[in-house]
């Protein structure tokens, strides 16, 4: 018995045994399957890992040593934790280009503690070999190596590297194999899959620091002969020369775009005045006849949109870029856009005001989160308003979350008699979480829901929802006293679907079942305007679709190659992008988790659609990463006519 109470176990078998236990439990949690090729690719980096974390702490005394390897195993752990909190809470992975973003969470009013706590059991769980192991502490032996021993351990920890390496190469041709996906593509939701958290992890960290990019293919234009009943939407851009190659490809890559072609709805809402929204959380699970009536009018009405999407991308600031940039927030890096540094020479609220517009932002929340006064400065805004740079005055910004219906009461008369007008609200009523008790909107139009037949959660999604509604309802009739609601064109889509309920819980109010992925996503993009006729457009939209939309629609000239987002009323194909890259066009659904693609109904598409439209996608994502990241818009010039 004296025996085995001095039996120790080697830290080797320590790291062995957390590594392999977390790789395990994160497949469990995502529901990966985990007999097949990708536990061979991460079993070898474990491995390769587990060596690493060997040598590194047995370079000291037995103190010094053991310290070494709890720290290692704590972070490691910490990356998992992290992984399976944020996803449950957001639906996407974590990856470090959002470090910048963090606020989105802890701004509010105590939600991101909450947000955490709801999901301490997940942290716990991964948490328990190192819990078990600092109890047992002195079980584990952490003696310092002999100097051939520890290059053993290195050597053992290079070979498993090179095997590792060498596995890479099985189905290496693939759009998103292992191969690709270390060394060519940033996927990190793929990458987590088929590669690993401790591999993703590192590799992203690798990235995010050092820089990585993708290359851009570029595809030669093949339209220019084909005769056309319209002009394209260019400008005359002079494309500035430099020594810098990645400027050059990229001048390449936009000439070689056709753009978009103008259209019989070009100039169709000229002289108009418009107001756009970007609406919190806002899904077409909340438009309902009875319940917000003023929301399905308009998304009944007008221009409807039967086939759009927005996707969740880095939250409420991923999808606030979308609607306002026609760039992919997917590429993950979007803190230059954060800091208000970059060129924006078709900045929105700079375009409309060279169009003669008054132009206004509101915002019913925190001036200063996510920099928000910075970036719309950026687009033009000059006078943005919000809760501590003068909104407090007019609305109550000392609640969570703040009150749409008051942002709309306090702000009309600022602009309803400057016409013409383009006025951006970005609302935060329809914010989770979702309950009766903390949340004031939920709270607030409780009675409206209390007896429909869904969960608390679902229900309170929708009293949220409700303050929205009636906010728009007022803003109309005001509007309509003014008499000027017949030029006024109301524009709003939402920045993610609400992802504080869980898939569950949206299908419980959608109108079919939703897989968690791209339908999800699937919501309305309401354009309307009172006197036009109603016109159903089926292609496929999202929120980089609204700006050059928008731009076609006001007649305001713009170059079509230069924006990622395509307008939706135009000839090209329908293209919607989700943030691990699958994507939805007008033919089909590709599903990159599972390599799947499914064709509408009657569709039938030739062997190589999925691979170039994969392609599509990765161009249009790397090219919106490269714009933000080289402040590619300050080498064109837009020259003037004489």
């Amino acid at each position: 018995m004296k025996k085995l109470k001095n039996i120790k176990i080697d830290s080797t078998i320590m790291f062995l045994i957390t590594f392999i236990y977390l790789e395990v439990i994160y497949k469990v949690f995502m529901h990966y399957h985990i007999f097949n090729i990708s536990t061979l690719h991460i079993l070898l980096y474990v491995l390769f890992f587990v060596a690493l974390s060997k040598f590194i702490s047995s370079i000291f005394g037995d103190i010094y040593n053991k310290i070494l390897s709890y720290i290692i195993i704590f972070i490691t752990t910490l990356f998992y934790a992290t992984q399976m909190v944020v996803y449950k809470i957001f639906n996407f992975v974590f990856d470090f280009s959002l470090m910048g973003t963090t606020d989105q969470i802890m701004d509010f009013k105590g939600t991101g503690f909450s947000l955490v706590m709801d999901n301490l059991l997940y942290i716990i769980i991964c948490y328990i070999p190192f819990i078990i192991f600092i109890i047992f502490h002195k079980k584990i032996a952490t003696n310092r190596l002999k100097l051939k021993e520890n290059i053993v351990v290195l050597l053992v920890a290079v070979l498993f590297y090179v095997l590792f390496l060498g596995s890479l190469n099985i189905n290496k041709t693939d759009d998103y194999s292992a191969y690709k996906l270390y060394f060519n593509v940033n996927n990190p939701t793929i990458s987590l899959k088929k590669l690993g958290v401790l591999n993703s992890m590192f590799t992203d960290f690798e990235r995010t620091m050092f820089g990585f990019d993708e290359k851009v293919i570029v595809e030669k234009n093949k339209n220019k002969s084909k005769e056309i009943k319209y002009d394209y939407n260019k400008l005359d851009i002079e494309f500035l020369k430099t020594d810098n190659e990645e400027i050059n490809n990229m001048h390449n890559y936009f000439l070689n775009d056709e753009g978009t072609l103008k259209n019989e709805y070009t100039s169709y809402f000229k002289g108009k005045n418009l107001i756009l929204f970007m609406a919190e959380s806002f899904n077409e699970i909340a438009v309902d006849e009875k319940l917000t009536p003023t929301l399905y009018k308009l998304a009944n009405n007008g221009f409807i949109m039967d086939d759009f999407y927005t996707p969740t991308i880095s939250s409420t600031l991923g999808g606030e870029f979308q609607e306002l940039t026609g760039l992919v927030a997917a590429s993950g890096f979007i803190n230059p856009w954060k800091n208000g540094n970059n060129s924006f020479p078709f900045g929105i609220a700079s375009m409309f005001k060279e169009n003669g517009y008054n132009t206004y932002a509101y915002h019913n929340h925190n001036y200063y989160f996510q920099n928000r006064y910075k970036y719309l400065k950026n687009l033009g805004f000059d006078n943005f308003l919000a809760c501590k740079n003068g909104l407090e005055k007019k609305i109550n910004c000392d609640i969570w979350p703040e009150s749409d219906i008051e942002m709309i009461n306090a702000t009309i008369n600022d602009y309803n008699k400057n016409k013409p007008f383009f006025v951006y609200y970005a609302t935060v009523s329809g914010h989770g979480e979702y309950d009766f008790t903390n949340n004031k909107m939920s709270v607030k139009n409780k009675d409206y829901v209390k007896d429909l037949k869904y969960s608390d959660k679902a229900k309170a999604y929708l009293a949220a929802q409700i303050e929205l509604d009636k906010a728009l309802e007022k803003l109309l009739k005001k509007l309509e006293k003014e008499k000027v609601l017949n030029d006024t064109v109301i524009a709003l889509v939402g920045d993610h679907y609400p992802y504080f309920l869980d898939t569950s819980e949206v299908n419980e109010l959608a109108s079919y079942k939703k897989d968690d992925t791209i339908e999800i996503n699937h919501s309305n993009f309401i354009l309307w305007n009172n006197k036009m006729k109603n016109i159903h457009v089926k292609k496929v939209g999202s929120q980089i679709d609204v700006l050059p939309t928008i731009y076609n629609l006001f007649g305001i000239d713009y170059d079509s190659r230069l924006i990622i987002g395509k307008d939706i009323l135009s000839n090209s194909e329908g293209l919607a992008i989700f943030a691990d890259r699958s994507w939805v066009s007008d033919k089909g659904s590709f599903f990159a988790k599972t390599n799947e693609f499914i064709p509408k109904e009657g569709i039938e598409v030739d062997e190589n659609y999925v691979k170039k439209m994969n392609t599509k996608v990765s161009n249009k994502m790397n090219m919106s990463k490269l714009i933000l990241t080289n402040d590619y818009y300050k080498y064109i010039s837009v020259k003037k006519g004489e």
